[in-house]
C-alpha cells in the first residue's frame, strides 16, 4: 500500500497537484489539516479507489472534517490529527502521550510546516512539513510517503520537491 501524506498547503494547490500526478497511483492520500477548502476537490486529483483521510487543521474555519481521526494501517493503529491541539509547536511530547493513552503507536500531525520524524515512548511521530508555506532549513516544499508491506508493518520516506 502506498500512502501520500500532505499537510498544511493553504489551498496553495498547484504542488500537491504536482505530487499527486508525479507519485498515481495511490491508494490513500492523508492530509493533516489547513487544506482550507481545497480538500472538497482533492478527490477529484487522485485515482479513482483512492482512499481519503483528511482532518481539520487550525485555518479550516468553515470546513466539516473531523478534528481527529483513527485509523488502522496494516499492524498499526495510528492517530491523525493537526497537531495544534497538543502544543506540536512547543514540542510532540503531548501528542505522543495523547497517542499512546488511546492505544496508538503512529500518531500523523501537521501544524509546524516543519518534517519531522522521530519516537518518543513508543509511539513513532510523523509530520510530512507543508508543501505550500514550507519553514524548516532550505524551505523546500515537503511531503512524505508511506508504504504498508504485505505483513502490515509501515516505512515512510520524507520527500522533499
Amino acid at each position: 500500500m502506498k500512502i501520500l501524506v500532505v499537510s498544511d498547503t493553504h489551498r496553495r494547490d498547484d504542488n500537491l497537484r504536482l505530487v499527486i500526478e508525479r507519485y498515481k497511483p495511490i491508494d490513500m492520500l492523508i492530509h493533516l489539516g489547513d487544506a482550507e477548502g481545497s480538500e472538497m476537490f482533492i478527490a477529484d486529483w487522485v485515482n479513482p479507489g483512492c482512499r481519503m483521510e483528511m482532518v481539520l487543521g487550525n485555518n479550516d474555519f468553515f470546513s466539516l472534517l473531523d478534528k481527529e481521526r483513527e485509523i488502522v494501517l496494516g499492524n498499526h493503529r495510528v492517530l491523525l490529527t493537526h497537531g495544534h491541539y497538543y502544543g506540536v509547536s512547543i514540542g510532540p511530547e503531548g501528542l505522543a502521550d495523547e497517542a499512546r493513552s488511546r492505544g496508538c503507536d503512529v500518531a500523523m500531525f501537521g501544524h509546524t510546516h516543519k518534517p519531522y520524524h522521530n519516537v518518543l515512548g513508543g509511539v513513532l511521530l510523523l509530520n510530512p512539513g507543508s508543501l505550500s508555506y514550507p519553514r524548516q532549513e532550505g524551505r523546500l516544499p515537503a511531503f512524505m510517503l508511506v508504504y504498508v508491506d504485505d505483513q502490515g508493518e509501515l516505512t515512510y520516506k520524507q520527500m522533499f520537491l
